[in-house]
């Protein structure tokens, strides 16, 4: 009895292990006198998430956007209900070259803007002459 217990747990054991290296069907008999224990495993769970390629700089007279991100931000004129970042207060940022920009998100390493109107705006360094919340 002691031994048919044994070959039991020693399948139950052989069948874990092909089931977590198997991705088909896997029929595993762990002993003759029991009937054959049929795993059929699952879908998979991985999920490949793709990123958005992220601009390295950003030059800008006016974003409108629900979030802005990036590691640093120069603007003479933020608006935002939220704003996450060490702030510096700055007299006045030369944008030249800039157009206007309406995105539901905009994600830099760098932008240099004219205003910006957001819901968000998050950077490690905001350089801003003039911050006003929604």
């Amino acid at each position: 009895m002691k031994s048919h217990r044994t070959a039991i747990v020693a399948g139950i054991a052989a069948a874990a292990a092909v089931v977590s290296a198997a991705t088909a069907q896997v029929v595993v008999q762990p002993s003759q006198s029991a009937p054959p224990v049929v795993i059929q495993p699952g879908p998979s769970s991985t999920t490949v998430v793709q990123s958005a390629p992220v601009a390295s700089t950003v030059r800008a007279d006016t974003i409108e956007a629900r979030d802005v991100r990036a590691q640093t931000i120069y603007a003479n004129k933020i608006t935002a209900s939220k704003v996450t970042g060490t702030v510096h207060q700055t007299k006045e940022v030369d944008v030249k070259g800039g157009r206007d920009l309406k995105v539901p998100s905009l994600v830099a390493s760098v932008i240099y803007a004219e205003k910006i109107e957001a819901d968000t705006v998050t950077a490690n360094e905001i350089f801003v002459r003039d911050l006003k919340r929604k």
